[in-house]
């Protein structure tokens, strides 16, 4: 079993910025490629950005390509997303998701073996 606990969201202004925390406890963390997911209300959940195990590789939505930037500390057990020039279409609940192994359908959700109980962010427009 593996824990994730996000941290870092809250109420900001379009324009401002917010790094969101994913804490993992339970297995190796290394063997696992780390992404965020959002849902926005009233839509689907939808994919974010990925990380791979190493952090050597990293993949964005459209919609956040240039603004969001993904990362990772093999160390501490956490995967990191800075989020800068936030728009109120970023308002939604964030969630960290962890794949075994990692999968070239990183875009999928079926794909993630576990999820963290999200932590919302809001944009004020």
């Amino acid at each position: 079993q593996v824990q994730l606990v996000e941290s870092g969201g809250g109420l900001v202004q379009a324009g401002g910025s917010l790094r969101l925390s994913c804490v993992a406890s339970g297995r190796t963390f290394s063997n696992f490629a780390m992404a965020w997911f959002r849902q926005a209300p009233g839509k689907e959940r939808e994919f974010v950005a990925v990380v791979s195990w190493s952090g050597a590789t990293t993949n964005y939505a459209d919609s956040v390509k240039g603004r969001f930037t993904i990362s990772r500390d093999n160390a501490r057990n956490t995967v990191y997303l800075q989020m800068n020039s936030l728009k109120p279409d970023d308002t939604a609940v964030y969630y960290c998701a962890a794949d075994w192994g990692g999968s070239m359908n990183f875009q999928l959700e079926h794909e993630y073996d576990y999820w963290g109980q999200g932590t919302q962010v809001t944009v004020s427009g």
